[in-house]
C-alpha cells in the first residue's frame, strides 16, 4: 500500500512528537532526580555538618547543654521538613526530633561509612523506617576523637514530589511547544502538499492528453516555479501538437494537388480523352508535377536533416565568389523577366567560416523568391558588408512585398500568404523555414525588412573566417 507524501509527514511529524515525548519522560525525569538529590543531599549535609559542630562542643565538655542543643536539632528538621538524629558510637539513637519514637533504639549494623564516597544516602536506613528515605551522616568529632554522629532523614517521596513539579512545567512547555509546531504542519500543506496535489493532478492531465489543462499554483517559490515550467511545457507541446496537425494537411494538400493532376492526365491519356498530337503538351505538364513532387519532398528531407544535431560542415570560403556562381545559375529566369542582378561586394570581405552547400542552399532560395515576386524590368540588390567582426548579406528585391500580419508567420513551415498564393501556386512553402533553420544551425540571425507594394530585404549574418 502506497502512502501520500503528506501522510509520511504527518506520521514522521507524530512520531516525533511522540519520541521527544518520551525522551522527556524518561531520561529528562531521571536528570531531573538525581539533580534534586545531589542538591537536597548537600542541603542536608551543610545542616548536619552545623549540628554536628554544636554537638562536638557539649561532648567537649564546653558550657553547653543537651536542653539547649536539642531545640536547635528541632529547629532544623522542621526548616527541612525531615526527622534529625544523634547516634552514638556504638550505634544507638540518644536525640532525635519529633516524634522521638528511636531514642534508646540501638541500631543493627549501623555502618556510617556505607555511603562511601558519598555525602549520602537511600534506602531504609538499616532497616529504621518502612519508606525510603533520604539519609545523610555527619560526625561529630573533637581533639582527634569521635563521639557520634548526626543524621538527617528526608523522605525520597518529598523529592519525587518535587521531580514531578518540574516534570509537569515540563511537560506543559513540551506540550505548547508541539501544539505551537503544528503552524510547521499547517505551512508545509499550504505551501508543499497543497501546490503538489495541483501539479500531480495537473501531470495526470496532461499524460491524459489535456494540454489545455492549467495547474493553478501562483507562489513564488520553488512549487510555483515548477508549475509555471510545466505550464511552459504544456503550451509548447500543445503548439506543437497543433503544429503536427498543421504540418500534416499541409503535406497533404500540397501532396495532394500534383497527384491529382498526374492521376487525372494519366487516365485521360489511358482512355483517348487527350489524343496522341496533344501527348507532348501533357507529358509535359507531368513532367512540371512530377518535379513540384521531387522538390516538396526534397524540401522536407532537407528540413528533416537540419533538424538533426552535427549536420554541418563548416569551412573557410569566399562568399562574394559563392553569391557570382548562385546568381549566374538564374541568368535565363532572369533574361526571361528582364531581371537585373545588382551584385555590391565590400572590398574587405571575401573568406566566411560556414557550410558551403548549406549557405548555397540559402542564397539560391533568397534570390528564388526575389525573381517569383519581382516585377519584370525590375533589379534585385545583392550586397555584403562588414560590421562587428560579422559578414552581413542582403537580398533585396522590388516586388509585391509581404503583408505585415504575415512578416512573423513566413519562417512556418508550408506557410504561403495570399499574395503568394497568387504569384507561386506550385511553391512548396518551405524555402524560407529552410533557410531560417540553416542560419540558425550556424548560430547566426536572419531578419527581413518588407513593405506591402515595395519590395522585401532579406538580410543574414555569417562569421568571418578563422585565422589559418
Amino acid at each position: 500500500m502506497t502512502r501520500s507524501l503528506y501522510t509520511k509527514f504527518l506520521l514522521g511529524y507524530l512520531v516525533f512528537g511522540l519520541l521527544g515525548f518520551i525522551f522527556i519522560a524518561t531520561m529528562s525525569s531521571e536528570i531531573t532526580y538525581q539533580y534534586l538529590l545531589e542538591e537536597k543531599s548537600d542541603s542536608l549535609y551543610d545542616e548536619a555538618n552545623l549540628l554536628a559542630s554544636t554537638y562536638s562542643d557539649i561532648y567537649q565538655g564546653k558550657n553547653i547543654s543537651l536542653s539547649t542543643a536539642n531545640p536547635q536539632l528541632q529547629a532544623v528538621a522542621t526548616y527541612l521538613k525531615a526527622q534529625a538524629w544523634v547516634i552514638n558510637q556504638k550505634g544507638s539513637v540518644v536525640a532525635e526530633t519529633a516524634p522521638a519514637s528511636h531514642i534508646g533504639t540501638a541500631i543493627d549494623g549501623f555502618d556510617p561509612t556505607v555511603a562511601g564516597n558519598r555525602s549520602y544516602m537511600t534506602g531504609r536506613f538499616f532497616g529504621m523506617f518502612d519508606k525510603d528515605m533520604l539519609s545523610v551522616i555527619a560526625p561529630i568529632t573533637g581533639n582527634f576523637n569521635t563521639y557520634g554522629y548526626v543524621v538527617i532523614h528526608m523522605p525520597i517521596e518529598q523529592i519525587v514530589h518535587g521531580k514531578d513539579r518540574i516534570l509537569n512545567i515540563v511537560y506543559i512547555t513540551a506540550l505548547v511547544v508541539f501544539i505551537l509546531s503544528l503552524i510547521i504542519l499547517l505551512v508545509f500543506t499550504k505551501t508543499v502538499y497543497v501546490p503538489l496535489k495541483k501539479i500531480t493532478a495537473g501531470a495526470k492531465e496532461y499524460a491524459a492528453g489535456n494540454l489545455s489543462h492549467t495547474i493553478n499554483v501562483t507562489s513564488a517559490d520553488e512549487m510555483g516555479y515548477l508549475a509555471n515550467t510545466l505550464n511552459y511545457m504544456s503550451s509548447e507541446l500543445n503548439k506543437m501538437e497543433e503544429y503536427q496537425h498543421s504540418f500534416i494537411a499541409n503535406v497533404s494538400h500540397d501532396f495532394r494537388s500534383p497527384l491529382t493532376s498526374i492521376k487525372g492526365y494519366l487516365e485521360a491519356i489511358k482512355d483517348g480523352t487527350i489524343p496522341p498530337e496533344l501527348y507532348d503538351k501533357y507529358l509535359g505538364i507531368l513532367i512540371s508535377e512530377t518535379e513540384r513532387l521531387n522538390k516538396l519532398t526534397q524540401g522536407m528531407l532537407t528540413l528533416n536533416s537540419l533538424d538533426s544535431k552535427g549536420f554541418l560542415t563548416r569551412s573557410n570560403f569566399d562568399i562574394n565568389r559563392v553569391i557570382k556562381d548562385t546568381a549566374a545559375t538564374f541568368e535565363g529566369t532572369c533574361n526571361a523577366k528582364d531581371i537585373v542582378l545588382d551584385l555590391t561586394f565590400a572590398a574587405d570581405i571575401q573568406m566566411v567560416y560556414a557550410d558551403l552547400g548549406k549557405i548555397q542552399q540559402v542564397l539560391y532560395n533568397l534570390i528564388d523568391n526575389a525573381i517569383k515576386f519581382s516585377r519584370e524590368n525590375s533589379v534585385i540588390y545583392i550586397q555584403t558588408s562588414l560590421k562587428y567582426e560579422k559578414v552581413f548579406v542582403s537580398v533585396k528585391d522590388t516586388g509585391i512585398g509581404i503583408p505585415r500580419e504575415s512578416i512573423k508567420k513566413i519562417w512556418d513551415r508550408f506557410y504561403k500568404s495570399d499574395l503568394s498564393r497568387g504569384k507561386d501556386k506550385k511553391g512548396t512553402g518551405l524555402g524560407l523555414a529552410i533557410v531560417k533553420e540553416i542560419i540558425q544551425a550556424h548560430g547566426e540571425n536572419i531578419d527581413v525588412i518588407s513593405t506591402q507594394g515595395v519590395g522585401s530585404e532579406f538580410i543574414f549574418t555569417l562569421p568571418k573566417a578563422t585565422a589559418l
